[in-house]
């Protein structure tokens, strides 16, 4: 049976912020979408919620720090973003929770964002392989705290402070790229090469892992080329929508 096909995404808006677990979580699922969206004249800011410290095992997480973050930033510009933030939360074992929601109902308030795109949040990928805890909790966290940003009594230190933080409530839906409840996409096509070269960025991080002839092109290839077809594209991404506002 033919998977069902994908309704394309409302890019009617201007600010999107990505809050993910990890650097590289963007590149393995929408930094193509991304850099079509920074390409529109769009303005895309990334937040990382840990920096990859635990992510190379042959390297401490005081040296794999400085250079996950390094790469990270170098892979954002490249597919249009220059506000990279690093909120230095524990890699590997982060907690849902108040503190998580918190932290990022921060970078929330302080980006004021149209939309936020983080990953997968689900316990799988649609198939037996089990998601990574962290992606789990920041997902989850993060459809949280969107509503808490809006709210001033929630987190209500974060307000008046030097920063001139205010109540946020201008979040329009969430989406989560890779989602195996995924209905809607957007056309990767002319932005698949650079979505390619911002992974290989994270050069460091690929070796580390140990993947015997890894190729950062056959495996974006591998998910993007199925995702278009849902679409009647060559290559799109895929996201899971949830609205953000009441009644939907």
């Amino acid at each position: 049976m033919d998977p069902e096909p994908l309704e394309p995404l409302d890019e009617t808006w201007e600010r999107a912020l990505c809050v993910v677990a990890h650097p590289d979580d963007m590149e393995f699922g929408a930094a193509a979408a991304v850099a079509r969206w920074t390409g529109q004249g769009k303005t895309v800011g990334y937040c990382m919620v840990t920096s990859g410290e635990a992510g190379i095992d042959g390297l401490a997480p005081d040296e794999c720090r400085d250079v996950r973050e390094a790469e990270q930033v170098e892979s954002a510009r490249l597919v249009g973003v220059d506000h990279v933030e690093f909120l230095g939360l524990p890699d590997g074992v982060l907690e849902y929770g108040v503190p998580l929601r918190a932290a990022i109902a921060r970078a929330v308030r302080a980006f004021r964002p149209d939309v936020v795109v983080t990953g997968n949040f689900r316990d799988t990928w649609g198939g037996r392989t089990l998601n990574q805890a962290d992606h789990i909790a920041t997902g989850r966290a993060v459809l949280d705290a969107v509503r808490d940003a809006s709210n001033r009594w929630v987190f209500a230190d974060q307000l008046g402070s030097a920063d001139g933080l205010e109540p946020w409530g201008g979040v329009r839906e969430v989406w989560a790229f890779g989602s195996p409840r995924a209905t809607h996409g957007v056309d990767t096509t002319a932005t698949f090469d650079v979505g390619v070269a911002s992974l290989e960025a994270h050069r460091a991080y690929l070796d580390g892992l140990g993947w015997k002839d890894f190729d950062a092109r056959e495996m974006l290839e591998g998910f993007s080329r199925p995702t278009g077809q849902r679409l009647g594209v060559a290559f799109a991404a895929s996201f899971e929508v949830v609205p953000m506002g009441w009644g939907d």
